[in-house]
């Protein structure tokens, strides 16, 4: 168990230090700068029980790319795997590496038939 300084315990943080799905905190997409998740987008992959690979898969082929009011890139795609709901992961490509800042499913967008 991981403690806090104020002597808390943090499981989350004793989970993402034991995530099975990789130690990738950095990834070279091709032809897409230096990608790398987010201490948050961690915590979220294992809260939501999205896998990494999904995250990657959507920055590599979305099925559509917007840029939000913060002007970060939202990366969406339909993940067969979960039902076809939509995946989205939100990088902000101000930084280098780009970080993806935040993933989730998109309830607004409902699911792909």
């Amino acid at each position: 168990m991981i403690l806090l300084a104020n002597g808390i315990a943090d499981p989350l943080r004793a989970r993402r230090q034991a995530m099975p799905f990789g130690e990738i905190s950095v990834r070279k997409t091709g032809t897409m700068p230096d990608i790398e998740l987010t201490i948050h987008a961690k915590d979220m992959l294992i809260e939501r029980n999205i896998r990494e690979v999904w995250v990657w898969r959507t920055i590599e082929s979305p099925d559509s790319k917007e840029t939000g009011t913060d002007l970060n890139t939202h990366y969406i795609k339909a993940i067969p795997e979960n039902e076809g709901r939509f995946l989205r992961v939100v990088v902000n490509p101000h930084v280098q590496p780009n970080r993806v800042v935040t993933v989730f499913f998109d309830r607004r967008l409902g699911r792909k038939k």
